[in-house]
């Protein structure tokens, strides 16, 4: 089989171009097709990878060949014996886990933005040369990749030189850090683990990520693997590796692979030498490591059917994915209060806040996780001011759903199976082979009959519910069971505007702008909307910092006059203000519960 090979150098990090000549032997006869992905797996939106292609020319034997554009992601190469030489450009200027960046700092990229697709080629190997630039060869490269030992060239860890993919989809789901970022190693069950954490961030605690993140990771495999404590990754790789960018605020998230995952915080976020208590910042970013890590399972080999291969040049609809980021976003948490990163009143207070948040969404009413699910491309990806009125979150309202079932379980089986079960039993079914043989994924139809074989519990009533109306889960009367104390107060004491403002910094200074006049709530009902500029109540000027003040002067059903702009226009309407309806939910474990309900409890948290 040929091997195909792509060479990549950051060749002008100031132009923020990184430079590709990819290199086919042996061309399809009629003309080479290819093409570049059109979104990334893991973030279900289009985003047309093509459009960063600055420059792009084909050759053969020193000669240059007609590159046809065929659509706005595809290319058609004029016939040759081959070599087919394909050298092109890439824009590199997204600070964030889904593209790809390039400055004098740092470069980082996914495959999926960098790579074009040979047609007809993409189970043969591919090989990528990752060249340094002039001026840059003291930098390091990180990457899950194979690396390839050639004969007679001695190869050091973290540097530049070839790697290995079986197949594009392989090759495009290890990403590639290159830069002076610091690194680290650790082992979880006798597999290794790298960390490498991009940016200047002073006195790191990098000790403490190494402890952390190994604990993170012993939990998880041991709960998909109890028996052999086998790392899901060595089927891709011999080691897993995280890859992190702290930078200053306002950019976060992280997206997973089969063998690693990319990371974006503040550097704020991560611990200080000497600082001995964890900051609310700090577990925040290790949910996030443990809710891409529990991926590894969970999405990336536990799959929906749709997935099973990707169609990377189209939407791929499902109504799944309140399964595979809900009960991820379930677990990440969960995970650092069994491992003991997270003590339990922080756990309720987290599941409560996320509680808070789901009944708060007037989307909750009128969008189920499975239309969220199918919707994400043209709705969760892209929400604009009447989305909380809209849409509900297949991440909150799935991971409920997950907490929902789990506690159903427990408490229908005394505890004798729960929500691990059926993770595990889907992991044994269909993840554990994914890629050893002839990859399957999970079918939306055969959820409830997978949830009785693991759990002996035939919830296909309650799963219908749950999924695809808009129903409340009954929480409360649930987590009573587990002798866990519900309670609901007023999120302010101020009578309400129905209303949530934007943040200050995005507006002129000072300015209180409505992001979202919630549906039927008092700004609603007055006829005030998104993007209205509150000027005045009653004659007082209206800011950013003073909108709950000014409303603690007056009382629940009281009428007070507004004056807003919208766009350049004065407005006035009468409001009359609503109770401090939007409540705040609190957990909290009881003490004095029978016997019975602390066991159950204790399987939950502590598994």
């Amino acid at each position: 089989m040929p091997t195909l090979l792509y060479q990549i150098t950051p060749a002008d990090p100031h132009a923020h171009l990184f430079e590709v000549l990819l290199t086919i032997p042996s061309p399809a006869l009629q003309g080479q097709t290819l093409s570049l992905p059109a979104w990334i797996p893991g973030s279900y939106m289009i985003r047309e990878f093509a459009k960063n292609i600055v420059t792009i020319e084909a050759s053969c034997e020193g000669k240059r060949l007609k590159l046809g554009k065929q659509d706005k992601q595809t290319w058609l190469a004029a016939k040759c014996p081959g070599p087919l030489m394909i050298r092109y450009q890439i824009y590199a200027w997204d600070l964030s886990v889904r593209t790809a960046h390039l400055d004098a700092n740092h470069g980082f990229f996914n495959g999926s933005s960098v790579f074009l697709r040979v047609h007809g080629l993409e189970e043969v190997p591919h090989r990528v040369h990752i060249k340094p630039a002039a001026g840059y060869e003291h930098w390091k490269v990180a990457t899950a990749l194979a690396r390839v030992h050639e004969k007679n060239i001695k190869t050091k860890p973290w540097s530049f030189g070839v790697y290995e993919a079986p197949n594009y989809d392989a090759l495009i789901d290890h990403p590639v850090e290159m830069g002076t970022f610091v690194q680290a190693h650790f082992e979880a069950c006798g597999a290794a683990h790298e960390i490498v954490v991009t940016g200047h961030v002073p006195n790191l605690d990098l000790a403490r990520l190494q402890s952390d993140f190994a604990k993170i990771c012993t939990a998880q495999i041991q709960l998909f693997e109890p028996k052999t404590a086998v790392a899901p990754f060595l089927d891709s790789s011999d080691r897993y590796v995280f890859m992190t960018q702290a930078w200053g605020d306002g950019n976060y998230g992280g997206l997973e692979h089969r063998a690693s995952t990319a990371l974006v915080c503040s550097r704020n976020d991560l611990p200080v030498v000497g600082q001995e208590t964890a900051s609310d910042a700090y577990r925040a970013f290790l949910g996030l490591v443990s809710h891409e890590y529990f991926h590894t399972w969970n999405v990336k080999r536990i799959k929906p059917a749709v997935f099973a291969p990707y169609q990377l040049e189209k939407e791929n609809y499902t109504p799944l994915l309140w399964l595979f980021e809900g009960f991820t976003s379930y677990y990440d948490d969960l995970i650092l209060l069994r491992c003991g990163l997270m003590s339990e009143e922080q756990y309720l207070r987290a599941l409560a806040k996320t509680i808070s948040g789901v009944l708060r969404s007037r989307g909750r009413l009128k969008q189920s996780v499975a239309d969220s699910s199918f919707d994400a491309w043209t709705k969760y990806y892209r929400q604009d001011e009447n989305s909380p009125n809209a849409i509900v979150s297949y991440y909150t309202k799935g991971s409920l759903l997950a907490l929902y079932l789990d506690l159903l379980i427990r408490t229908q089986t005394q505890g004798k199976y729960s929500l691990d079960d059926f993770m595990r039993h889907l992991w044994i079914h269909f993840g554990r082979n994914f890629y050893k043989g002839q990859p399957r994924g999970v079918c939306e139809q055969e959820i409830a009959e997978l949830l009785l074989q693991s759990t002996t519990c035939d919830l296909r009533k309650e799963l219908k519910l749950a999924t695809e109306t808009t129903q409340d889960l009954p929480l409360e009367r649930l987590l009573a069971g587990f002798g866990i104390a519900w309670s609901a107060k007023p999120e302010r004491s101020a009578p309400s505007l129905g209303i949530r403002t934007r943040n200050s910094t995005a507006t002129v200074a000072g300015e209180c702008v409505i992001a979202t006049a919630f549906e039927g709530e008092a700004a609603h009902r007055s006829g005030l909307s998104a993007l209205d500029i509150l000027i005045a109540i009653d004659g007082l000027r209206v800011t950013a910092n003073n909108l709950d003040t000014l409303l603690t002067r007056y009382q629940a059903g009281d009428t007070v006059r507004i004056h807003a702009f919208r766009r350049d226009e004065l407005i006035a309407v009468n409001t009359q203000l609503d109770p401090p309806g939007r409540h705040t939910i609190s957990l909290s474990a009881m003490e004095k519960v029978p016997v019975a309900k602390k066991r159950l409890r204790k399987g939950w948290l502590r598994g």
